[in-house]
């Protein structure tokens, strides 16, 4: 096996591992009509590696498992986040601060029609695409790109050798 599909596997392994840490140890505000999910600070890794966008997909699949999610949040949830994760990867090479707007908006538009007919909530989607969009952007917005100014110090030294 090349050195560059372990260095992928590795750190699409490790992005898994520290989302579903973070989601599971902060469950108590990390499901909900108002959630703050600070694994979703983790949105901004695909901005330095490819590597972390299966990562965060099937972290956020075992995170929503383990936190007691409904089967709809589970795959409607992971495939908000994998959008998300996708779309910071494609605006890589733009403007740093436009890497956490596809999960925020990814989040923002899904998640409340998940909670209204996975879960029931009876509140109103645009009020449920407020709260959870408030949400995101803590946690990837502001969270987000702390993660990212500190890892843009290491950039070449942690993500040098992963490619898709």
């Amino acid at each position: 096996m090349k050195k560059q599909n372990v260095v992928f596997m590795t750190q699409a392994a490790m992005t898994a591992a520290i989302y579903v840490v973070l989601t599971v140890v902060f469950a108590p505000f990390s499901f909900g009509e108002i959630q703050v999910r600070l694994a979703e600070a983790l949105t901004i890794l695909p901005a330095f590696t490819p590597a972390a966008i299966p990562g965060l997909f099937v972290g956020c699949i075992i995170g929503n498992f383990l936190g007691g999610a409904l089967l709809p949040d589970i795959i409607f949830g992971s495939i908000a986040t994998l959008i998300g994760a996708f779309g910071t990867w494609a605006l890589r090479n733009q403007n740093r601060f436009l890497a956490p707007l596809p999960p925020i908006l990814a989040n923002t538009v899904i998640v409340p029609f998940v909670l209204r007919y996975a879960y029931g909530v009876a509140l109103p989607i645009p009020f449920m695409m407020l709260t959870v969009g408030a949400g995101e952007i803590v946690s990837c917005g502001v969270l987000g790109m702390i993660v990212y100014t500190a890892l843009s110090r290491y950039q070449g030294r942690i993500f040098k050798n992963a490619s898709a």
